[in-house]
């Protein structure tokens, strides 16, 4: 499935890029996973905030 949507993306004229944020839940201390697709040019700026 991931190489369907990574050839999807690609056809698509802009380059896009999958990003995969772990975040640790206050809770309970247990790790979650939020993924996201974001353009090419703004994945250092999406990684950069928190």
């Amino acid at each position: 499935m991931a190489k369907k949507v990574v050839a999807t993306l690609q056809a698509a004229g802009k380059q896009y890029a999958k990003v995969i944020r772990m975040k640790r839940s206050e809770k309970s201390g247990a790790y979650t996973f939020t993924e996201t697709i974001v353009p090419n040019d703004k994945v250092q700026e999406f990684l950069a905030k928190r």
